[in-house]
């Protein structure tokens, strides 16, 4: 937008009223397209990163579904802990996901009450 107003004639504070940038703006995004012939944007590379990966999100995901009335300080402490934490703690027998335990009709919410 800010090349193809210069390009058409208009001055820098014509496309900066124009367009809602600040002159200062314009004159950089423009002077960068005469010296590379692009201009670049890092919007990808602004804001907060992610704290959770794929397979964090994947497992909240499990945990949520699991037991879709927890509340959000329920399902945070859940995700924080991990898995279970023994197997004397895992009242199935064996190792399980959050998901698979409310597949076998066990009650999700009773197994980890928060103390």
């Amino acid at each position: 937008m800010v090349v193809g107003a210069r390009r058409a004639g208009l001055s820098i504070s014509q496309s900066a009223q124009l367009l809602g940038f600040s002159r200062t703006t314009i004159s950089r995004v423009y002077k960068e397209w005469c010296e590379k012939g692009k201009t670049s944007s890092m919007r990808q590379s602004c804001g907060r990163k992610c704290l959770v990966d794929a397979r964090g999100q994947r497992r909240m995901g499990r945990l949520i579904q699991a037991d879709r009335r927890a509340a959000l300080t329920e399902i945070t402490t859940r995700y924080n802990r991990g898995g279970w934490a023994t197997t004397a703690e895992d009242p199935t027998g064996y190792h399980s996901s959050p998901l698979q335990i409310g597949k076998r009709g066990y009650n999700l919410h009773e197994l980890t009450k928060i103390g």
